[in-house]
């Protein structure tokens, strides 16, 4: 499965201001910065910085960086010029570990995992290109064609070879989560040890809030709420990430069949429509490999699922179902935990 993630992927997926209401407490200083990136908002908090004007002009640099590289919405992107046919685009470091991760979870995922989906993607509308007005499983089936991650390699001249010149690599269940990582790398370096940052609803956490001297805490949203938002779980972070994926809150309708089609597409068959999972939450070390196993957890069958998770001892993970009967049921690897 892939789920796209467009502007509107997370759904901020955490609600992270109620959370916030940490920084009420206490007399430590601390900044609160916003702002919009990558086709979505992001927010960090930590202790008071002593010049924010300059600590936000680096927060722009790394996102300029990043979108030169990952983004398929900037014609002139790394990866842009790879899915239009370059093929002697020599990609940068983040286009390396994005590529490497990739992989990692495509193996371990059986495929469940394939950034080479984009052209279905953009078959079905979620994404850059101009969708097709409906599709037909002959059209289906011919994107398959030139799909699949064991029709790329990364060359030691870090350049990129497709098995197939209309292969289209799509980044997006990773980029974000990237994002947060390489944004934690530089408040380290900063030398800031306590700090939450959320990136289109992706999160990673170090040390405590400054305010409380305690874990952070975030929320994950309960898929069937109404108009008022509720709130499933909330559970405390101790230096991991966590990010969700979920087909609740996005889907476009076929205009010839009705069916609904979820903006995740499982890359085994091509199809996109909302499976019995609503939502995959995965907590891992860092916020790139939370983010991949979320997407593979959507489409992927829920026993295997289960088994990749708990055969890795570096991911938790907690799943909302709905059954055929409509009943709604929570799941959670043994280490996944529970205020």
């Amino acid at each position: 499965m892939w789920l796209i993630l467009m502007d509107f992927r997370k759904y901020s997926s955490f609600l992270l201001s109620a959370l916030f209401c940490n920084c009420q407490l206490g007399t430590t200083e601390v900044n609160k910065i916003e702002g919009f990136a990558l086709g979505t908002t992001y927010s960090i908090i930590l202790k008071e910085v002593s010049d924010l004007n300059k600590f936000e002009l680096s927060l722009d640099s790394i996102f300029r960086v990043l979108n030169k590289s990952l983004s398929t919405y900037i014609p002139n992107s790394d990866i842009s010029k790879i899915n239009i046919g370059d093929t002697l685009q020599e990609v940068d470091i983040h286009f390396i570990n994005v590529y490497n991760t990739a992989t990692e979870v495509w193996k371990k995922s059986d495929g469940y995992f394939d950034p080479t989906v984009g052209a279905l993607v953009n078959a079905y509308g979620f994404g850059p290109e101009k969708a097709l007005k409906q599709i037909s499983k002959k059209q289906r089936d011919s994107i398959l064609m030139f799909t699949g991650w064991d029709k790329t390699l990364l060359t030691d001249e870090k350049t990129i070879k497709k098995g197939h010149p209309s292969l289209y690599f799509d980044f997006n269940a990773l980029a974000k989560g990237y994002a947060v990582d390489v944004i934690a790398d530089f408040i380290k370096f900063k030398g800031y040890l306590d700090f939450l940052i959320e990136v289109g609803g992706e999160i990673r956490s170090n040390g405590k809030s400054p305010k409380t001297n305690e874990l952070w805490k975030v929320a994950i949203d309960d898929p069937q709420q109404g108009k008022k938002r509720k709130f499933i779980k909330i559970i405390s972070l101790n230096n991991q990430a966590l990010a969700t994926s979920g087909n609740y809150r996005k889907y476009k309708t076929d205009k010839k069949t009705g069916q609904l089609l979820s903006h995740s597409i499982n890359p085994k068959t091509g199809n996109a429509f909302p499976s019995m999972i609503l939502s995959a939450s995965v907590l891992a070390p860092n916020c790139m490999t939370a983010d991949a196993y979320a997407t593979s957890l959507m489409v992927m069958p829920f026993d295997l699922g289960k088994a990749m998770i708990k055969n890795d001892p570096n991911l938790e993970a907690f799943w909302i179902i709905k059954d055929g009967q409509g009943i709604v049921q929570e799941f959670s690897s043994d280490g996944f935990s529970k205020e």
